[in-house]
């Protein structure tokens, strides 16, 4: 690998990672948990890029511990989490709005339901 590229392939790990926690954080089947790890995998990886080098790019090897190829790993690692809640909470709420768009399919809430 060339200079500065294992920080991308550490980050793609991580990424990779919070995608996986994620699919098996929205439930709901394999194919709403493969969009949720493929949605989750992308936005870490974007913000995590954002996050190292926009946000604490300024920042030496000294100020950021620990540091990997200029990759700042501790506020990735934040990010990532926060960015993995989000998307995990998005799904679940436009799940939870579609079912209630579709039909009636023999799911009763408390109280919910009518009797003929």
């Amino acid at each position: 690998m060339g200079p500065g590229t294992s920080r991308f392939a550490v980050l793609g790990a991580l990424s990779l990672g919070f995608g996986v926690v994620a699919a098996f954080l929205v439930g709901r089947g394999w194919a709403h948990r493969l969009w949720a790890s493929g949605i989750t995998t992308g936005a870490c990886f974007g913000v995590g890029v954002l996050t190292s080098e926009w946000l604490f790019g300024w920042a030496t090897e000294e100020d950021l511990q620990p540091n990997i190829d200029g990759l700042s790993r501790d506020e990735v690692l934040l990010s990532s989490l926060l960015t993995t809640a989000l998307v995990v909470l998005a799904m679940r709420y436009v799940t939870r709005r579609k079912r209630g768009l579709q039909p009636h399919r023999g799911q009763h809430l408390a109280g919910g339901h009518r009797h003929a």
